[in-house]
Formats: structure tokens, sequence, C-alpha cells
């Protein structure tokens, strides 16, 4: 079981950006093509940006053309939640973190095998943490 963090919306202003805020706590997104990890090779983990917790490995990560860090396979199941998400007349399913609650992205049925899904992440909702050599 995820131990659950709560802050207040001052706590969470203070602590990050305005991009960060508006992405993973009001749900928004960012352009695509512009996240600073959509086109990151490197090997290492993605942590999410307002708790820390282990997301996403580089080792699933994957180029979907879509301009977002596309991934088709969470670190852990645990540690991401999806729930329906009707907003802006489509349905799809968004994609949070566990641990606090973060907006993340959406994941969609679209992806490569094993999974055949694309967990298309925003990069202002994560942080990268490369694998040391």
């Amino acid at each position: 079981m995820v131990e659950k963090i709560v802050k207040t919306e001052e706590e969470w202003k203070k602590q990050l950006t305005p991009a960060q805020y508006r992405v993973t706590r009001l749900k928004g997104t960012e352009v695509p093509f512009t996240g600073a990890y959509y086109r990151t090779e490197d090997d290492g983990i993605y942590q999410c940006v307002c708790c820390g917790a282990a997301l996403f490995s580089s080792e699933t990560k994957f180029d979907a053309g879509c301009g977002w860090p596309s991934f088709w396979l969470p670190l852990s199941g645990d540690h991401v939640k999806t729930r329906s998400d009707t907003c802006h007349g489509m349905v799809r399913t968004e994609v949070l973190c566990s641990q606090c609650d973060a907006h993340l992205g959406h994941v969609f049925e679209d992806g490569p095998n094993p999974t055949g899904l694309r967990y298309c992440m925003n990069s202002a909702s994560l942080d990268f943490s490369p694998k040391l050599k």
C-alpha cells in the first residue's frame, strides 16, 4: 500500500514551478514537443515531480511520435492509478501518482507490445534520475 502525501494548495505552489503546478495540480498539459523529457534517451528512472515516487523506467520508454514522453509500462502498478476523464468532450483514462494524486497524463491503448499501452506523460510532472554507470 502506498502512503498518501497530502499538502495544501499553497504548499504545492511553493514547492512547484508554475508549469509543474498547472500540470500536476490543475490537470493541465504541455504543448507537444516542448517538454524536457520527450526526447530523453538516457537510462534512468522517471519520478513524480511532486513527491519523488518512482513511476517509469527508461527501459519502457519509446518514441510514440506524439510529442510527450511515452512508456508502455509503469515501474509498479501501485505507484500509478487511473480514472476516467471526460473533460474536453473526450473520454480518456487519466494517469495519476498514487502517492500524491498528481496528474501525470493519460494512458491509451495504442502502444507497442507487450502491453499495447501508451502512457503519455507530461514532462512537467516528472523528474529524471539518470542511472549511475
